[in-house]
């Protein structure tokens, strides 16, 4: 069959649009047991459903005791199985080996995995995102670590997938060769918000990459928009909602805190304000609060991680959502 018009079958009924080198190959032998399974399965129960009506008990019938044997009939399905079988296993071999080798002409990218985000990060200019921007018809590889605990990172309409495992390093690289905007997910169990931890993957032009990368180290000039690019930057969205950016996650809602007294864990109250939210960005078990004890727990963020003026940024950008509402 050929492979475009394989592709166009499965797009929006077996799978996502095909967009990668790996694809055609995958769906090929998804299909090819598929059909296989289809025409034994087929042929077989409906003898099993004639032969039962058949040969059926009736009064008077008596069944011959001998025991029937047929070499030719028991070859036939020793032998074809097994060549089925040997030839799905090659099929299948084949494609994991050719997901496996990494090939030496690859533009390589550094994918940060922990509860409930990913973070991207480019060598080409140190530039990052929360979305994946990669050039169509370039061999990408990923460089993939676990800050916590175990994450798989999957792009259906890429079929590729891996798991990112916490304290090593796991690898995996593709060939994207369609452009547009495909969902990536992580399919490995990992916590009460496991569901928000999706992203997208943009594949677009040569030209359209290398703007973009500029435009990932391109701070705002405005505070405010400033500290919204950081909350976005560093994941903040994936936990806290703020204004019609941000995901209902396991953290507090910034919409109208700002100012407003905060009940903690401990049963004493402070104020919403500057001093609140840098002890939460730098020290955030210090202050836990009320009715958020039993979420995990938010990573620190030292200086090195966020300037004492980035964090000043997001503070102001939190101060701005004062009157939207919850």
């Amino acid at each position: 069959m050929n492979m475009s018009i394989l592709a166009d079958i499965q797009e929006g009924f077996w799978f996502p649009k095909a967009a990668s080198s790996f694809a055609d190959r995958v769906d090929f032998l998804y299909f090819a047991i598929l059909w296989i399974c289809v025409i034994f399965f087929v042929p077989i129960v409906a003898a099993m459903i004639y032969f039962t009506y058949k040969y059926r008990q009736r009064p008077g019938y008596r069944g011959s005791t001998e025991a029937l044997h047929n070499n030719t009939i028991e070859v036939t399905w020793t032998v074809v199985p097994t060549l089925i079988v040997v030839w799905i296993f090659w099929e299948g071999a084949a494609g994991y080996l050719e997901m496996s080798r990494v090939p030496d002409d690859t533009l390589d990218i550094n994918v940060y995995a922990q509860k409930w985000n990913w973070s991207f990060k480019y060598k080409e200019n140190g530039g990052e995102s929360n979305i994946l921007y990669v050039p169509v018809n370039q061999n990408i590889k990923l460089i993939m670590q676990s800050k916590d605990v175990l994450h798989s990172f999957f792009v259906p309409a890429f079929r590729a997938k891996r798991d990112v495992v916490p304290g090593r390093y796991t690898y995996m690289w593709f060939r994207p060769t369609v452009e547009g905007v495909y969902d990536l997910f992580c399919t490995e169990y990992c916590g009460d918000s496991h569901s928000n931890m999706i992203t997208k993957v943009h594949v677009v032009s040569e030209e359209k990459y290398k703007a973009q990368l500029a435009e990932m180290v391109k701070e705002p000039e405005d505070i405010i928009e400033r500290g919204k690019w950081f909350y976005q930057r560093k994941a903040c969205m994936s936990c806290h909602y703020a204004g019609e950016i941000g995901a209902k996650g396991p953290g507090p809602n910034y919409n109208g805190s700002w100012g407003k007294p905060v009940k903690l864990s401990d049963g004493t109250e402070v104020i919403f304000d500057e001093q609140y939210v840098l002890n939460s960005i730098r020290n955030p078990g210090s202050q836990k609060r009320a009715g958020y004890e039993n979420a995990s727990a938010m990573p620190a963020y030292s200086k090195s991680d966020l300037k004492d003026e980035q964090v000043d940024a997001i503070i102001a950008f939190i101060q701005s959502l004062k009157d939207a509402k919850p």
